[in-house]
């Protein structure tokens, strides 16, 4: 029987497609006193994944635990210092696991793009995890570590440099070549279901501040508009083209302007955060933009309607698929982030790695966010609660992702 804690980091869901990868990924890279454990729902097919993963996997210990069995969660959480959660939609089946972690003081990563999960996580379990010292963080994959770091990494650069608080700031996806998760497509068939049918829901998952520990503490900076088509000049004068609206905005923004708030606004209280993503920079990309963002109202409003979404779950992959090894392995993604500071100083930040950014690199940033909860010691956030990529990891995560191979870079524009 295994001491509780003894298990550094758990992978809970790994026979799943994410979850499989993750493990695959700590088989290969795990620091030599870190221990690993694989939980799910059954031991065969546990015992069949961890014989995949080779001779350094022989020990770990399997740990069966059903979302919808309370004590397994937390004999799970019990017997983990970390565990990783690749089990969505996170709505449905995360928040047992989420409490069970809360209660025995046990740090939680995940890959949620879900608003009204995380925004139900907080107002159920950060005061617990507080009080614990649990650190749970969501959304440590595509969505929101580059995001998040991002924006961090501006931050770090002009506080250094005496710049000033940030202002006006931009995320621009530069480029991207991958799979398109069928997990992801699920998390947004369930949160349309849950807004379709409430509507406070709606007003919610609506707001720029809806995962704000003080949304009435917020500034009003008026309108902050996820669909958005901009001129990439109005960005910084280097960027040519128009961008597009980007389809994660709605959740990335929101996770971004958590960490501004719960380190005190330490961005700035003018701190104004958008995402798009690049099509080009043509004399046509008005056009392609307009498509773009013609073709996300499409999509959501289908989902939202009865027969359109029969068709679209035809053709759309389902939750557990993912793309095949060759196109994770020739994926790739590029973020360019870009700020002005109230003293008018400008800045960008690149974050950009080698591999579909939705299954390859997004289990490299979740294996490595659990890592540095596992190693990081003092170097972490020191309380517990709902944290953010940001705030839990900052400076730790980052240098473990560069030492994985990512490139992440901040320079002073002239």
């Amino acid at each position: 029987m295994t001491a509780p804690h003894e298990i550094d980091v758990v992978v809970y869901g790994a026979t799943g497609f994410v979850g499989r990868l993750t493990a695959k990924y700590l088989a290969e890279h795990l620091p030599p006193t870190v221990t690993v454990g694989l939980a799910g729902r059954s031991r065969s097919r546990l015992e069949a994944v961890r014989a995949e993963l080779g001779p350094v996997a022989t020990t770990w210990p399997l740990l069966v635990a059903d979302a919808g069995d309370p004590d397994s969660l937390a004999a799970l959480a019990a017997r983990a210092r970390v565990v990783i959660s690749t089990v969505g939609p996170y709505a449905k089946f995360g928040l047992p696991l989420v409490q069970a972690c809360a209660e025995a003081g046990t740090d939680y990563v995940d890959l949620t793009g879900e608003v009204l999960f995380h925004r139900e996580s907080i107002d159920r379990f950060d005061d617990l995890a507080r009080s614990t010292g649990a650190r749970i963080v969501h959304s440590c994959g595509f969505d929101s570590v580059p995001s998040d770091l991002g924006v961090h990494a501006l931050h770090r650069a002009a506080d250094e440099d005496g710049a000033g608080p940030l202002t006006e700031t931009t995320f621009v996806l530069s480029a991207l070549r991958g799979g398109v998760s069928g997990g992801t497509v699920d998390s947004l068939r369930t949160q349309i279901d849950v807004v379709r049918r409430d509507r406070a829901a709606r007003r919610l998952a609506a707001s720029p501040y809806s995962l704000s520990p003080d949304r009435d503490g917020e500034p009003d900076l008026g309108a902050q508009s996820d669909v958005v088509m901009v001129d990439g000049r109005s960005i910084a004068p280097e960027l040519t083209g128009w961008k597009a609206p980007f389809v994660m905005a709605s959740y990335n923004t929101r996770v971004v302007r958590r960490s501004n708030a719960l380190t005190g606004w330490s961005y700035g209280r003018r701190f104004r955060y958008r995402e798009v993503m690049s099509v080009g920079s043509s004399f046509a990309s008005p056009v392609f933009a307009a498509i773009v963002a013609g073709g996300l109202g499409a999509l959501v409003a289908g989902l939202g309607f009865a027969p359109t979404r029969f068709v679209l779950d035809k053709v759309l992959p389902a939750p557990g698929e993912g793309p095949s090894k060759k196109t994770r392995e020739h994926g790739h993604f590029a973020v360019d982030v870009f700020t002005t500071t109230e003293s008018g100083a400008r800045y960008t930040a690149r974050f950009a790695a080698q591999g579909d950014p939705g299954y390859k690199a997004t289990a490299v940033m979740l294996a490595e966010s659990a890592l540095s909860l596992a190693t990081g010691g003092g170097a972490l956030h020191a309380g517990g609660g709902v944290l953010t990529p940001a705030v839990a990891f900052g400076d730790v995560l980052t240098r473990r992702l560069r030492e994985a191979g990512f490139d992440i870079e901040v320079r002073r524009l002239p």
